[in-house]
């Protein structure tokens, strides 16, 4: 046997056992026959027996050999295996039955039907026996490692949780074992699924987890609705166990979900209210063959919007941005996902003049969705001659740079800080709808060359600012804002803070217990941005519904819980006072705005303000001078401009009215039980 193969040895001794066991298989029928005893066999049975041995070892070698039975790898052996043994029973025993009786002689029925069972059981258990060493190894194993691995529930047995279940039973990598299966369809309780039991319907999850000992939970149900599924996930996360969620119904598409598919439970799955759904005709044929220009494309809702758009097939996206990394990110993620895209990505600033209509001149967009802004309120509250030149100015020159060029829309990303403001980021968004609307003013009676050329520098004076004169031709631009709140998982947003905090194992800081904010994902809040942009007919200011405000503090307590931790407990929640300029809540509207629906009930309308324009752009022009001479006193100056802003008295700002806080006082109390009453709702 020098030079075979190891499975050719094999081959060669399963072939050698098959010759004795088939031949065996059938003395054994006879002898079972004639009541165990050899000695009352007869002799021509006998005889007849001896004769056809060596005959019918050749068939059945033949073929078994035909049949693939001594190539299979029987230590996989599985139903292939199985029929081909069955198959290979079957022809040989007619060959035996027919060639015996046509042959030599006549045998007893018995013995053709013993020695067929026998032959078979014989044959395929040598063949099994491996397979069934090999399984009750990996048993013993399973066993053993059950005692250290992470004890598991699922949640869901459909079809999504069978394949967690199965991927999670057949995974060698994941030492995860499911002792049990929560399920609300009560003809699944008490019932196995591939040997897990299922207990019961979310009402006994806290007892099952209690008494399986779980450390992790799977929730796989995609398709349940988002009440059904908040009011699971509250359950699970006061358990104190790490939870891993199936969240959309997309993975089901090619009916193959593995755990790798799970994902963290995120505090947005708690916020328990059904996705926001848009019009996207009505965004595909506002988007669809044109060129748009977003400012600020690399930040958390300018990236989003250029994602959203690069999918309604625009002619051409520009993308312009201060900070080259993001915009660099986006680009090499808009490239990738978008091979066909006419795709430009531009570094520079809305406040440089020159640059600014550049850009507008060469590329000429129609739809502008401005989102360059500084939106850290802290920060700006120390710096608000730059939040001035940046948001106020700067959304200025690109809004006239987008007036001279033609181009057919602009729309302002705005925030809900910019409604009765206390601090300098919100009244510089205040100024810039201010200036929206009076843009929005001037073309529609036709004034537009009472618009000033703002400059920032002297020598500006002596330059043609890259041709932009006084507008020649009537203009037809729609400008409007869009105003929304927080959205979860932007920059610099407390979600992302708070995660960060939680790793490194506390404190997680708070600045209020009582502050509320409102909250919206980044898709969806870009989603009604690109539908309020259709609804646009110039001067409106749109306010995104956001729903129901929710605590901070809440947030906070459930990525705790989320985290598998106790808040208190394992993470301290530590209350470090509101930040500058920073309100216990956020208001969507200035009561004199009044509201008016839209097509889509979660975007509204709010009435425009009258606004002196002449008086409002000669303050414009002095702010834009003070604000370049730093001015130490910007933020008064700014409230001289904005009626609806009074400072908080934090950083470089002052406190102007003793009254309106004590307004603002009552309305915050009043948004707060609002909210909590709303949540025991």
């Amino acid at each position: 046997m020098i030079g075979f193969k190891n499975w050719k040895v094999k081959a060669i001794y399963l072939a050698i056992y098959d010759l004795f066991s088939v031949n065996f298989a059938y003395f054994l029928a006879l002898w079972l026959r004639f009541d165990c005893m050899y000695s009352s066999i007869p002799a021509n049975y006998l005889y007849a027996w001896k004769a056809f041995a060596p005959v019918y070892s050749i068939i059945t070698i033949s073929v078994f050999w035909f049949l693939s039975l001594y190539k299979s790898i029987w230590k996989f052996a599985s139903y292939t295996e199985l029929s081909r043994v069955m198959i290979a029973s079957v022809i040989i025993n007619i060959v035996h039955v027919t060639g015996m009786t046509c042959l030599i002689q006549r045998m007893p029925v018995s013995y053709y039907i013993f020695g067929t069972i026998i032959q078979f059981f014989m044959t395929l258990g040598i063949r099994f026996f491996y397979r069934f060493i090999v399984l009750e190894r990996n048993l013993r194993a399973k066993r053993e490692k059950d005692l250290t691995a992470t004890r598991a529930m699922l949640i869901g047995a459909g079809n999504a949780g069978q394949m967690i279940l199965r991927s999670l039973l057949n995974s060698d990598r994941d030492n995860i074992r499911v002792c049990c299966i929560i399920d609300d369809d009560p003809n699944k309780w008490d019932r196995y699924l591939d040997g897990i039991p299922i207990v019961g319907g979310r009402n006994v999850i806290m007892s099952s987890v209690e008494k399986y000992r779980i450390e992790r939970i799977f929730i796989a149900i995609p398709s349940a609705g988002e009440e059904n599924k908040k009011e699971i996930l509250n359950i699970c996360k006061e358990t104190g166990c790490v939870l891993k969620n199936l969240p959309a119904m997309y993975y089901l598409i090619d009916d193959q979900v593995t755990v790798s598919d799970m994902q963290d439970v995120d505090v947005e799955d708690l916020l328990g209210r059904k996705p926001i759904r848009v019009n996207m005709d009505e965004i595909f044929q506002e988007i669809k063959g044109k060129c748009i220009l977003v400012t600020g494309g690399g930040g958390s809702i300018g990236s989003e919007l250029c994602r959203q758009i690069a999918g309604h097939e625009p002619k051409q996206l520009v993308i312009f941005d201060i900070y080259e990394n993001n915009a660099h990110e986006i680009q090499m993620e808009l490239q990738d996902n978008y091979p066909e895209l006419n795709l430009e990505v531009l570094i520079g600033s809305v406040r440089d003049s020159r640059k600014i209509n550049q850009v507008f001149a060469k590329y000429r967009p129609d739809i502008v969705y401005h989102a360059a802004a500084h939106k850290h309120v802290p920060l700006m509250e120390y710096s608000p001659c730059e939040a001035i030149k940046n948001n106020a100015i700067g959304t200025y020159k690109t809004a006239y740079a987008a007036m001279t060029n033609g181009c057919r829309k602009f729309v302002l990303i705005s925030t809900d800080k910019a409604v009765n403001p206390t601090n300098i980021m919100g009244a510089s968004k205040r100024l810039c709808e201010m200036i929206i609307q009076t843009f929005a003013k001037m073309v529609r009676e036709d004034r537009t060359d009472e618009l000033p050329i703002l400059r920032a520098h002297a020598e500006d004076e002596l330059s043609d600012m890259v041709a932009v004169p006084k507008v020649q031709e009537k203009p037809c631009t729609e400008f409007v804002a869009v105003r929304f709140g927080n959205v979860l998982g932007s920059n610099g947003s407390v979600i992302p803070r708070f995660k960060q905090q939680i790793e490194k194992g506390g404190p997680v800081t708070v600045t209020h217990p009582d502050i509320i904010r409102y909250f919206m994902t980044i898709p969806e809040a870009v989603s009604l941005v690109l539908q309020a942009g259709a609804y646009a007919k110039g001067g409106e200011i749109f306010v995104l519904d956001m729903g129901t405000p929710v605590k901070i503090d809440t947030l906070a307590r459930n990525l705790i819980k989320l985290s598998g931790l106790k808040p208190d407990v394992d993470i301290e929640i530590k209350y470090i006072g509101l930040r500058p300029g920073e309100k216990l809540y956020e208001e969507k509207l200035m009561q004199e705005e009044g509201m008016r629906t839209t097509p889509n009930h979660l975007i509204h309308i709010g009435r425009p303000i009258d606004i002196d324009t002449e008086k409002f752009l000669s303050q414009l022009h002095e702010l834009m001078i003070e604000a370049y001479k730093d001015n130490d006193r910007m933020c008064e100056l700014v409230a001289e401009v904005v009626p609806t802003y009074h400072p908080s008295g934090a950083g470089g700002c002052t406190v102007k009215d003793k009254t309106y806080e004590a307004l603002v006082e009552s309305m915050q109390e009043s948004a707060i039980n609002e909210a909590a009453a709303g949540a025991e709702a």
